[in-house]
């Protein structure tokens, strides 16, 4: 496993109570950094399967300090900029900098677009589109004031590079972050800040493990008749470690020429 310093650093990672976001945010403190673990703590109207709770964002932030570091948890709805705002300044006033950005946050759901209405589009698109946003737009903010660069990663998927049977309203935020990415990166480069994204494949994680659950088998067969097998390489669930290790290495000195990119971790899904 490549070695990381962040010591001296603050992440900031939303989504952070489990999976992915849990994964990431023990990782930069495994890796010496501190770390502001949020998530919304709360069920959407919308969702097929129950999200993450206080309890768990407590247990991510115990975790971190685990690592021998210092945890911020902050209850944040990524929808709502006010939040987003107030969570970057208790976070500035905590630890007086965040050096990354890791967007976790997102929902998935399966719904055909000519029957989905306005409240379903309207949460996917606002949790994993306009969320990116928000918290790039604010933690951005502060890395222009500070002067000193920074790191932005932001959770795109496969399913912005192409489309989504079922699910054409993640479809259609997930090619939303790859375009901000691509955008934020050239806006913010006279700064000296790194903005990047991840695509994964699917990920053993409670987000796809609640949708299997809801829709069942059949559902997942379903979506391979239209998108072919999911993965080239099958050695096993691609775990959210997998996605944790490129986020480690985009948010590091070693991709500091690395800018506006969407990385794969698809097990080989794209190049077919």
């Amino acid at each position: 496993m490549p070695e990381y310093d962040f010591s001296g650093q603050v992440a900031f990672v939303t989504g952070a109570a489990r999976g992915q976001g849990r994964s990431h945010a023990v990782a930069y403190a495994e890796h010496g950094a501190d770390v502001v673990v949020t998530d919304v703590c709360e069920t959407l109207p919308t969702s097929d399967y129950d999200l993450a709770t206080s309890e768990d964002l407590r247990t991510t932030a115990e975790m971190v300090e685990g690592e021998g570091q210092e945890a911020l948890a902050i209850e944040l709805d990524v929808r709502e900029e006010a939040q987003v705002q107030a969570a970057v300044e208790q976070s500035l006033d905590e630890f007086g900098r965040i050096d990354v950005l890791a967007n976790n946050a997102g929902i998935w759901n399966l719904e055909h677009l000519h029957e989905m209405d306005e409240q379903t589009w309207d949460e996917m698109l606002d949790t994993d589109l306009k969320g990116v946003w928000l918290c790039s737009k604010h933690v951005a903010q502060h890395m222009i004031e500070r002067g000193e660069g920074g790191k932005i990663v932001s959770t795109a998927s496969t399913a912005g590079h192409g489309a989504s049977y079922r699910g054409g309203h993640y479809t259609a935020a997930k090619h939303g972050v790859v375009g901000l990415t691509k955008s934020f990166a050239i806006e913010l480069g006279e700064y000296g800040i790194n903005v990047n994204c991840v695509s994964p494949t699917g990920i053993d994680s409670p987000m796809t493990r609640g949708l299997t659950e809801k829709y069942g088998e059949e559902a997942i067969a379903e979506l391979n008749e239209y998108t072919g097998s999911w993965n080239v390489i099958d050695e096993g669930p691609v775990e959210p470690r997998d996605v944790t290790e490129a986020y480690l290495w985009l948010s590091s000195d070693a991709a500091r020429y690395v800018t506006g990119i969407a990385l794969p971790v698809d097990a080989g899904l794209m190049a077919k």
